[in-house]
């Protein structure tokens, strides 16, 4: 079974520099390109051979086969140093603010939101690839329970709620009688 994430054929803005200049995982992949593929394909895609190359870094080096959820793990705490979110720690003043009225040394981090996306990537690209659902790491237990404590640290460190959308349903049209919505007629 091939669990190796292949290479990317284009450059890969999104990677920090170090995993981009290393190249793919794939000697010899094709240059002719593959048709046009949406922009959630092509980010998991991007976001496959992010991991891909995570794992080929790792020390000592790691095969997608012997990856477990605390991999995973250890993968989004290094995507923190590349994060662009304000997450006040407890001491911090602004702690519980969603608009500080001032800069702070708090440390920038991987929203919430954007891990939770990323860790549903991988989790279909992983399947895609060959893995199997009984034993994908990116939807182990701990994974979802690291989600959530983010979630709810990023929730009341910003005072900022994350509830799920409820879906809007469309309004329904007001029955019709005849008689009852006419203006009344002149004398």
């Amino acid at each position: 079974m091939e669990l190796m994430p292949k290479a990317d054929e284009g450059p890969n803005s999104d990677l920090p520099e170090h995993l981009a200049a290393g190249g793919g995982l794939v000697s010899g992949a094709s240059s002719a390109s593959p048709p046009s593929l949406s922009r959630y394909e092509s980010q998991k895609r991007r976001d496959w051979n992010t991991f891909g190359q995570y794992l080929k870094h790792h020390r000592p080096p790691l095969s997608l086969a012997r990856c477990s959820g605390a991999h995973v793990l250890e993968f989004m705490r290094y995507l923190d140093q590349f994060g662009k979110t304000k997450v006040h720690v407890a001491a911090c003043p602004f702690f519980g603010h969603p608009c500080p009225p001032a800069p702070c040394s708090c440390p920038l981090r991987q929203a919430w939101g954007s891990l939770d996306a990323l860790v549903g990537r991988l989790r279909a690209a992983y399947e895609e690839n060959g893995g199997r659902q009984e034993t994908n790491p990116f939807g182990a237990r701990a994974v979802r329970l690291y989600l959530r404590e983010v979630r709810d640290l990023q929730s009341k460190a910003r005072g900022v709620s994350y509830e799920k959308k409820k879906r809007k349903k469309p309004p329904r049209p007001p029955p019709e009688h005849p008689n009852q919505h006419q203006p009344p007629l002149p004398p």
